[in-house]
């Protein structure tokens, strides 16, 4: 694969980057994150992700994270979906040692450090102004990690990122962390049916997302509206997820929040019952 980061890692001395004039409003969501990876650990150690690079990377934009920090709840979340998604790519890779993960709006995030087993393959795809910061921010990659350009938007992203075609050749795992929600409905289900339509057989994707009743009010999330983004798509019922080619099924649709305690426990089922989904959970969906 080829490798398409060629920069070398930044200075510990170098001046910090303001990254904020180079990226969309929804890119800008990528700090929110890589604050929880970098200084969420001593917040719930239950949930510590030992980020080797997030620290490092907030300090290099200028942002000393209290703000972000001030929000519990994500940061909460942030961890324990993160913790998910580890498990999830891992599992796959213990069937699939020498599998390709592909992280789908990867903003900061470096799933590789933890999912690298030495034979694992790693594609992180964002839009070009977020991968022109990673290269900035991040080591120099493995021949086996790739940068590439993806904007869901253009609906031939799919070929664009190398991915294999009308179901041939090995399974792949395909996830998309704090993505979803901001996606447009018809963006969405482009998605899955493309998913559906080209992933090999044993494939998967993961995904979180918020539930419908969400959708236009991201000015209510206590950190994502101070980054001018807003959520656009939600779930209405976990078997629409599935609906949009013959070929997925839902695998799970795990919790994140119900560890964090009152209310979510308590109140969780029953807004389940109510909504039709969860408030907010990470889907596994499955190519047949």
């Amino acid at each position: 694969m080829q490798d398409s980061i060629v920069d070398k890692s930044p200075s510990a001395a170098a001046p910090a980057l303001d990254g904020r004039e180079r990226l969309s409003n929804v890119s800008e969501t990528l700090r929110i994150p890589l604050a929880a990876r970098a200084l969420g650990d001593t917040l719930f150690p239950e949930l510590a992700v030992q980020d080797a690079h997030a620290g490092r990377m907030l300090l290099r934009m200028g942002d000393d994270g209290a703000g972000w920090l001030r929000d519990r709840h994500s940061v909460y979340g942030i961890l324990a979906r993160t913790r998910r998604f580890r498990e999830l790519a891992g599992a796959f890779l213990a069937r699939v040692p020498d599998g390709l993960v592909v992280n789908l709006g990867c903003g900061l995030s470096d799933y590789f450090q933890w999912l690298d087993n030495g034979r694992a393959r790693m594609i992180d795809a964002d839009l070009p102004p977020v991968l022109a910061l990673r290269r900035e921010l991040l080591p120099p990659a493995t021949e086996r990690h790739a940068l590439r350009e993806l904007d869901l938007a253009d609906p031939q992203w799919w070929p664009a990122l190398g991915l294999p075609l009308d179901g041939a050749g090995a399974p792949v795992f395909l996830m998309a962390e704090g993505v979803a929600m901001y996606l447009k409905p018809e963006q969405m289900q482009a998605l899955l049916r493309l998913f559906g339509q080209h992933a090999p057989a044993g494939s998967e994707l993961a995904f979180d997302a918020m539930c419908w009743l969400v959708a236009g009010r991201a000015k209510l999330h206590t950190s994502v509206k101070h980054t001018g983004a807003q959520f656009h798509w939600g779930p209405r019922k976990q078997a629409q997820l599935a609906a949009a080619h013959p070929r997925l099924r839902l695998i799970a649709a795990h919790r994140v929040m119900e560890g964090y305690g009152l209310p979510y426990s308590a109140l969780g089922p029953l807004f389940r019952a109510l909504a039709g989904v969860p408030l907010y959970a990470l889907y596994q969906l499955g190519a047949g």
